[in-house]
C-alpha cells in the first residue's frame, strides 16, 4: 500500500480502476443500473472513509512535533492516500456483498 500511495496520479488511478471494476461486478453479476451501483458504491466509500480515517494517526502532541499555531491535537501524519486505497478496497468487497445480499434490482 505505501508503494502505490507515494504518488498522488498513481493513487488515483488505483482508486478509480477498482471503483470501476467494483462497479462493473455488481453492474453484470447483479443487474444494477450503472447509476445505481455507483450512487451505492459512493456512499459506502464516503461512509467507511469516516470510519478508516482515525486507525493509525498519532496527533502532534504525540509524536513532539507540535507546529507552531497549529492545534496540538492535529495529526502528525494522516496518510491521506493509503486510507484512500484502504477505504477502496474495503467500499468494493462491501459494495459486492450489499448487491448480493439486499435486493437492489430496482437501482
Amino acid at each position: 500500500m505505501k508503494s502505490l500511495s507515494e504518488s498522488f496520479w498513481t493513487t488515483s488511478a488505483v482508486v478509480v480502476a477498482i471503483s470501476a471494476i467494483a462497479v462493473g461486478i455488481v453492474v453484470t453479476a447483479f443487474e444494477l443500473r450503472v447509476s445505481g451501483g455507483t450512487a451505492l458504491y459512493f456512499i459506502i466509500w464516503w461512509t467507511l472513509l469516516f470510519a478508516i480515517l482515525p486507525f493509525g494517526v498519532r496527533s502532534q502532541a504525540e509524536t513532539g512535533e507540535v507546529v507552531r499555531g497549529s492545534e496540538p491535537g492535529a495529526p502528525a501524519a494522516p496518510a491521506l492516500r493509503e486510507k484512500a486505497l484502504w477505504t477502496t478496497l474495503v467500499s468494493a468487497i462491501v459494495l459486492i456483498v450489499v448487491a448480493g445480499v439486499l435486493p437492489l434490482s430496482g437501482l
